[in-house]
């Protein structure tokens, strides 16, 4: 029985971290000339760091039990202003980029304020701002391309640890995941949004400021995701005016998949991340055995809906467990 139990935890807590091991061997198995090369490895880690970034972006007020749908319009918007405010205002890279994190963390500000002062639904408030981006995004743009001449320091931050194959983006990921971590795991502010996310009465009951914390998660969250628009930025050096909805459901995908592992029912920072490269190597792996184009956004929805009820499935079980104990 005890040896039973240990399998389940086991299971349960390294479960998507052993599936994504097995999709591993099993697409370098089929593919052993052009799956397990370093080419591959240095695309994925490159092109996935960004929906690894909205990913934690989405995760952070998640853990307060909201919703961030804005997080795909401040992607998009970033990433056009800090080529537009270089190229086009002769704004220094520096200073574009440092707008652009004000200008995400104003808008993390605006979803907190709606969605605790005024009372609306996170997914309804953060709908309605990630629209209202979008169409400032167009505004912008007029519906078309923004290039220009960018300093070479700023297309840098796009580049590889040199002598290796390791892309910087990978680097600024794991960056943010170890503060989120050190911050969830070590700090009151995670611990509190834990607490807001599981049981707001019991954290008002406790003197937890719910107000305060829920809007520190939306501004961090669309702190991030400037991050993400900045380094996808530096990725493409051209502003597209189409860039950043089709980040929203693979991140969305990412974290709630991620809170099946590591910590099951409550989303986690390194649960987040193996997802995210759970779905990064699965559709890698689909793509060099030739499915389609429509796999990609087929696939995610998928595992969206199955995220989903896995992470309700597993919070319902740790509720029991709590009970009982």
């Amino acid at each position: 029985m005890k040896a039973g139990n240990l399998l389940v935890r086991i299971v349960s807590v390294w479960g998507l971290l052993i599936v994504l091991v097995l999709l591993v061997a099993l697409f370098s198995a089929l593919r052993p000339e052009t799956f397990p090369t370093a080419f591959t490895f240095t695309s994925l880690a490159n092109n996935r760091s960004i929906y690894a970034l909205a990913a934690l972006a989405v995760m952070i007020p998640m853990t307060a039990n909201h919703f961030d749908l804005s997080v795909a319009g401040v992607i998009g918007l970033s990433q056009i202003l800090t080529i537009g405010l270089q190229t086009q205002e002769g704004m220094p890279w520096w200073a574009a980029c440092l707008v652009v994190l004000v200008i995400g963390g104003l808008v993390g500000l605006v979803n907190g304020w709606l969605v605790i002062r005024v009372g609306i639904s996170s997914f309804i408030a953060t709908l309605g701002t990630g629209s209202i981006l979008l169409g400032a995004l167009q505004w912008y743009t007029e519906g078309r391309q923004v290039v220009g001449a960018m300093s070479p320091t700023f297309i840098a931050l796009a580049s590889r640890i040199p002598g290796t194959p390791i892309p910087l983006a990978l680097v600024y990921v794991l960056v943010l995941a170890l503060l989120l971590w050190i911050v969830f795991e070590y700090t009151p502010i995670g611990r509190y949004l834990y607490v807001i996310g599981d049981n707001p009465r019991a954290a008002e009951l406790n003197g937890i400021a719910e107000a305060r914390y829920v809007t520190l998660a939306f501004v961090a969250s669309g702190l991030v995701a400037a991050v993400a628009g900045i380094v996808l930025q530096a990725q493409l050096r051209v502003g597209q005016s189409t860039v950043g909805q089709e980040f929203l459901l693979p991140a969305f995908s990412g974290a709630l998949l991620g809170a099946t592992c590591i910590k099951p029912g409550r989303t986690n920072v390194f649960g987040t991340l193996i997802a995210v490269a759970v779905l990064a190597v699965t559709v890698a792996g689909l793509n060099q055995l030739g499915a389609p184009f429509f796999v990609e956004p087929l696939f995610n929805g998928l595992m969206l809906t199955v995220a989903v009820g896995l992470s309700v499935t597993a919070a319902r079980r740790r509720n029991r467990i709590a009970t009982e104990k």
